[in-house]
């Protein structure tokens, strides 16, 4: 590979990490550590939730990448990883990684969508047990929570902003859970809420937020704790319009 065809490489290992939830510090280490395999000491990097900026060196041109879509998908972060290590150890070449990398950029290795709705409906069963709530609304909770996680799958597919998908999903999970104690299903409603909404609360992003900002990534850390801050308020105004209907 000569240097532009490698620094698309290192772009390409970072971009996909950053779109698939990897912190900022590890998508930059990714990048200098695939650079400094092939002996390349000093490369360049900017990274942002919205763009990474990379060049080798001083006399090679620069490379940008948009990311227009970040979602959480940890086991693209692993393979990336695992092929950085292999680019360091020689186990592999470049030309193989960066097929690679193009493969699984395509690839969509989440788990199907009755999984994650499965998953989510678990989450919320048991996060009302571990909230003091009572083992007869545990079901309140594990319908209203896969109902909640459904909706917000499904409206993303048709509605590009992030924003309004929690707040219907949200909006939805307090619908759901005043049926509920309407048809003497679930009881403690309060519980059953905070339970159902935590499938869609910002756990990821507001643990990278942190250690972003730990790292010294300052833009990183406070434009991903912003997003963070906008999906909590998205969820409690869900919420807490449908107390306000049924006060």
């Amino acid at each position: 590979m000569n240097n532009s065809e490698l620094g698309e490489l290192c772009l390409l290992a970072g971009k996909i990490m950053l779109e698939n939830g990897a912190e900022t510090y590890r998508v930059e280490d990714t990048m200098m550590r695939i650079a400094g395999s092939f002996g390349i000491n000093n490369p360049n990097s900017y990274v942002t939730p919205t763009g990474i900026i990379f060049s080798l060196c001083g006399t090679e041109q620069t490379k940008l990448a948009q990311i227009s879509k970040r979602t959480t998908d940890l086991y693209k972060v692993i393979i990336v990883n695992s092929i950085s290590r292999k680019l360091s150890t020689g186990e592999i070449s470049a030309e193989e990684a960066y097929s690679t990398l193009r493969k699984i950029e395509k690839e969509n290795l989440m788990y199907p969508i009755y999984v994650k709705v499965i998953a989510a409906s678990i989450l919320s069963g048991f996060s009302l047990i571990m909230f003091n709530g009572e083992w007869k609304d545990f079901f309140s909770a594990f319908l209203a929570g896969g109902a909640g996680f459904l909706c917000v799958s499904y409206l993303h597919r048709l509605v590009d902003i992030k924003f309004f998908t929690e707040f219907v999903a949200a909006l939805i999970v307090g619908l759901v859970t005043h049926f509920f104690k309407y048809i003497g299903f679930g009881l403690d409603l309060s519980t059953i809420i905070v339970a159902s909404i935590m499938p869609l609360v910002p756990g990821l992003l507001i643990t990278n937020a942190v250690r972003d900002l730990m790292a010294g990534h300052l833009v990183s850390g406070l434009s991903k704790g912003a997003e963070a801050v906008l999906t909590a308020f998205a969820i409690g105004a869900g919420v807490a319009i449908v107390f306000s209907l049924f006060k």
